[in-house]
């Protein structure tokens, strides 16, 4: 190998290093300007779970959903081409209450009230501004869908109270609507709501797992290496978390679990590139000791390139195929570990071991320890 090309890649370091902290400034300035876009487990929102009586379209479901103007809406098939689940942060509350504002001719509801004692049966109480009860009732708007009903004035405000709750109201709407579209009967299976609080949740140990992660790293590192190596370990790991979610935050594409999920697996990959770099590393030191540090990292370098590049391209045409045929529940996961192989291939080379020049690598760092008062000190 000694004989063989040695390619210059610390000869470029400052112009890398440039290039890097370019990309994390600009991730952490969008990052903390436009925010990230959490998905459905973060923010809270709806699942509809339904069956229909013949294979139905995804894409005019889709349609619906765009034309309805649901907030992030995901459809997908599970199981079978009968079984469809419809994800959206939308509350199907608040869109029942769109949905009524819409078809009023008069007024507007602008508050949702729970029953009060006496309206035994009713679920809601509509508060509607700048009515009557017979301009509502001429319109008849709560003539369906809504159960008995009955009528009250309050302030110049109308109070509509409902039997049947607004969620239900629009989740019926929404499948007539795309059972018209698609020529199927439906039948709704499930409708949950996921609360924001667990949303939260859900962040808070997603962040705490991350911290988790890189310190473990930065740990195994120092141990098995040198501190040295465990600082370039652990700034190439948070320039691809940061590249990564400043994409996402740049795009605006929905960070939901399977994102977080991707950080975490991608963690794991960029510190397997580079570990076998610094291994590499760690043993040039050792057998070359009349070479300057930046030449024995090159020769380091060079000798794992042909690994790490077929390493990456094997997990990188996996995931192209991933996103192209996952479906919208990975599509979110495969982008994000695209993005992260590629970045923590180009860090792994670039940051990692730069790192460790910066920090004043030698081989004197890298030399066995000599045990003192061993036994081949006693001899004769």
């Amino acid at each position: 190998m000694m004989n063989n090309k040695v390619i210059d890649f610390m000869g470029v370091r400052h112009i890398t290093s440039g290039i890097s902290i370019f990309l994390v400034v600009a991730s952490l300035i969008s990052i903390f300007t436009l925010g990230i876009k959490g998905g459905l487990d973060f923010t809270g929102g709806t699942q509809l779970e339904f069956l229909s009586d013949k294979p139905i379209s995804i894409p005019k479901v889709r349609a619906v959903l765009d034309e309805e103007h649901l907030k992030s809406p995901t459809a997908v098939l599970f199981g079978s081409d009968l079984d469809v689940m419809i994800r959206t942060q939308d509350q199907m509350k608040t869109k029942g209450q769109e949905f009524i504002n819409k078809k009023l001719t008069d007024g507007q509801i602008v508050e949702v009230r729970r029953p009060k004692q006496g309206l035994i049966g009713f679920s809601e109480v509509l508060v509607i501004a700048n009515s009557s009860i017979d301009k509502i009732q001429s319109s008849g708007v709560f003539a369906h869908d809504f159960g008995h009903t009955t009528y009250e004035e309050e302030n110049k405000n109308v109070l509509v109270a409902i039997e049947n709750p607004l969620d239900s109201i629009y989740v019926d709407y929404l499948i007539q609507k795309i059972e018209t579209a698609t020529d199927t009967k439906i039948e709704l299976r499930s409708s949950e709501f996921v609360g924001p609080q667990i949303g939260d949740e859900l962040r808070d140990k997603g962040g705490l797992g991350l911290l988790a992660a890189f310190f473990v790293v930065f740990l195994y590192v120092a141990v098995q290496f040198q501190w040295k190596f465990s600082a370039g370990a652990i700034i190439a790991l948070v320039h691809d978390v940061t590249i990564t979610l400043g994409c996402f935050s740049i795009f605006q594409w929905d960070f939901d679990l399977t994102v977080l999920a991707a950080l975490l697996a991608l963690i794991g990959y960029s510190i397997n590139d580079t570990i076998v770099i610094y291994d590499r590393i760690r043993e040039n030191f050792r057998v070359l000791r009349k070479m300057a540090s930046l030449e024995v990292i090159n020769i380091s370098i060079t000798q794992t390139l042909g690994r790490s590049i077929m390493t990456s391209m094997t997990v990188f045409l996996v995931l192209v195929v991933l996103y192209l045929f996952g479906g919208e529940l990975l599509n979110g996961f495969s982008k994000a570990l695209l993005i992260g192989v590629i970045v923590g291939t180009y860090s792994s080379i670039y940051i990692a071991a730069n790192i460790t020049v910066a920090l004043g690598i030698t081989k004197e760092d890298l030399m066995p320890k000599v045990v003192e008062n061993s036994e081949a000190d006693t001899l004769p």
